[in-house]
């Protein structure tokens, strides 16, 4: 019953304040003071949001849990909109938003503020970094639009997120990694550990092979940084492709004729091997595929 009460009281002449306010677009402008900065019950219709939000991705078990809290407990703490004309713009609480519409809620606390763009991108940005379990790819991402679009530096962008410098240049660093390794890191198969040795990996193909020798063998960070070393030391070497049988060498001629490229054969110790047909456009694989009919 006391929740209740308190839900009622603080959405006591809410219809009322919103349609005084409707003209307010600054902190300048008349009546602003009754909106901007205070706590609010908004109907979560009228909430658009967030084009900037920096997550891409929901978990929806996170998500469903934090419903079934604020079922029990309400919104404890409140979103962030600001005011765009005569509706609302989510800047920050797109969890607590979207958990809030999943229990049927139909209305949630939010402090109003009044924000251009790049304000907006820059408080979604830092609250999420600040706030969010990201993962490091996301956090790096947010750095960078915010160095980016807010045209902050490296030490300017550590002061806004509370973060030593370092700590900012070695996030940076691991968008430099292969795709598929930034991929690898996003999705929990490395961590921001293993990324950053694999940084100091000059060659992708070299990073690619160390990423799945970590997948395959489930390296610890001290043994990648230990075989990052090795490598750049030479202390590792690369393994050499199996000489081809004489029969092979014998027919690779022809065969490289018959294809017009050069054709890769490999042969493992067991006798077994592949034969790799390059093609390099549309036209030059249904020429190579009329020649295998």
């Amino acid at each position: 019953m006391a929740k209740a009460n308190k839900k009622q009281a603080l959405g006591r002449g809410l219809s009322a304040l919103l349609k005084d306010t409707t003209d307010i677009n600054s902190v300048s402008d008349k009546n602003a003071d009754k909106l901007v900065g205070n706590i609010i019950e908004i109907e979560l219709d009228s909430i658009d949001v967030n084009p900037y939000q920096p997550r891409t991705y929901f978990d929806e078990e996170a998500l469903r849990e934090l419903a079934s809290s604020i079922r029990e407990l309400g919104v404890i703490q409140p979103i962030t909109v600001r005011k765009v004309n005569n509706t609302f713009q989510l800047v920050s609480g797109e969890r607590r938003f979207r958990a809030s519409k999943l229990v049927g809620n139909k209305t949630i606390p939010a402090y109003i503020r009044i924000a251009n763009d790049q304000e907006m991108l820059e408080m979604a940005l830092v609250e999420n970094i600040q706030r969010k379990n990201l993962d490091p790819i996301e956090v790096a991402l947010s750095y960078q639009r915010l160095i980016d679009e807010i045209q902050l530096t490296q030490e300017e962008l550590s002061v806004r997120v509370g973060k030593k410098r370092s700590t900012v240049t070695n996030y940076l660093r691991l968008l430099k990694l292969d795709p598929i390794l930034q991929t690898g890191m996003r999705d929990g198969f490395i961590s921001m550990g293993h990324g950053r040795a694999l940084i100091n990996v000059e060659s992708s193909e070299d990073q690619l092979t160390i990423y799945e020798k970590i997948l395959r063998e489930k390296l610890s960070v001290r043994q990648t940084e230990e075989l990052v070393k090795n490598l750049k030391s030479g202390s590792v070497a690369k393994p050499k492709k199996k000489a081809l049988p004489k029969y092979i060498k014998e027919s690779l001629p022809e065969i490289n004729s018959y294809f017009g490229h050069k054709i890769d054969v490999t042969v493992n110790t067991k006798g077994k091997g592949k034969i790799s047909i390059p093609f390099h456009s549309q036209e030059d694989f249904e020429r190579i595929k009329n020649l295998l009919k």
